[in-house]
């Protein structure tokens, strides 16, 4: 087997494009043990993922995780499959398509697609297609608006892996972050403010609660800036909603292990509101652009359920920016900043 991927012996007369790649966590094929554990076999093995020794996770991974947590899991994943399929996969395709002709309407030419970090279609995939219809110009845009190692980097670590096996690379770009980007700020407002306008939030005992994906606190020990910029993010939000720091409440969910990881985690607060009696609470996901099994199944059905035992009022899930139009729009503005200096428009 070739160590380099061929190319056309002299692309000068071929036309030269430009991809758009949006770049999204993944999701299993199917709401199935099977389907699961080769999901998570692939997630749980990348070491920007689980940062311990090779030789000590590999056992703990493949002899109790893979045998003992498929099951449970894929019993989540089914309470929140849609009719189309995983909730992930059907957000991330219309943000494609919707990406795709809002910049068309802007006059750009270029190829929109969408890869998985994880599972289908996996980014080496996305890209040979790419380079299969004359992209010589990349633009990455990972649909994590906070960085962290385990999700951008990650991502990004995949495609150089590609670059590294092919004879004629592409020129390419990526997207790091947007964790205070206007655009991005002011789709998660108008969603909050739609919110309320269909249900107005009582004058007192209430509180809104950005609930962000957790991550180890030695991480953040070692120089990974995701948890100032979600800090970040939820103080602009807080910002363009006028809500004061004692009403907008940040939390850390999804922690897995043993290991201390950064908080305050959003379940214990959840219960804690719940005992205080709290009126009502608001749960929106901003480091979720879309709805997956961290926000329809753990947020809006376990945090709900863990709420009201504890003693709380109402309680509203607000969905992820998905296919909203602020977001798109957002979107769109955030690819045409990075895809400035090549030759993307259509001529006059």
């Amino acid at each position: 087997m070739p160590r380099y991927a061929a190319a056309p012996a002299d692309p000068s007369d071929a036309p030269q494009k430009t991809g758009i790649v949006l770049i999204n966590l993944g999701t299993p094929e199917a709401p199935t043990a099977e389907a699961v554990r080769r999901y998570l076999k692939e997630f749980l093995s990348d070491p920007r993922v689980v940062e311990i020794p090779h030789l000590i996770w590999w056992p703990i991974l493949n002899g109790i995780i893979l045998n003992t947590r498929p099951a449970k899991s894929a019993a989540k994943y089914a309470a929140i499959w849609s009719p189309e399929g995983s909730p992930l996969k059907v957000f991330t395709e219309r943000q494609t398509a919707l990406l795709r002709d809002t910049l068309a309407a802007r006059g750009h030419r270029v190829v929109v697609d969408y890869a998985m970090r994880y599972g289908t279609p996996s980014i080496p995939a996305v890209l040979d297609r790419l380079k299969a219809e004359g992209c010589s110009r990349i633009l990455l845009l990972p649909l994590y608006p906070q960085y962290a190692a385990s999700t951008t980097a990650t991502a990004v670590d995949a495609a150089a892996g590609w670059l590294t096996r092919q004879r004629r690379q592409p020129e390419w770009r990526s997207l790091r972050a947007y964790a205070d980007d206007p655009g991005y700020i002011e789709a998660l407002a108008a969603s909050v403010r739609q919110h309320w306008q269909a249900h107005p939030r009582p004058a007192t005992g209430y509180r809104l609660l950005t609930s962000f994906h957790g991550v180890p606190r030695r991480t953040r020990d070692l120089g990974d800036p995701y948890y100032g910029e979600c800090l970040q993010t939820a103080r602009l939000l807080a910002k363009a909603l006028g809500l004061s720091d004692e009403t907008l409440v940040v939390t850390f969910q999804s922690r897995f292990g043993r290991a201390e990881w950064l908080q305050p985690y959003t379940a214990p607060t959840l219960v804690e509101l719940g005992k205080q009696k709290l009126a009502r609470i608001d749960v929106l996901c901003p480091g979720f652009t879309a709805d997956c099994l961290e926000t329809l199944e753990e947020i809006a059905l376990e945090g709900k359920a863990e709420f009201l035992a504890a003693g709380g009022g109402e309680y509203h899930y607000i969905p992820a920016l998905n296919d909203r139009p602020e977001w798109i729009a957002a979107l769109a503005d955030l690819a045409e900043r990075h895809l400035q200096g090549w030759p993307t428009r259509r001529p006059d």
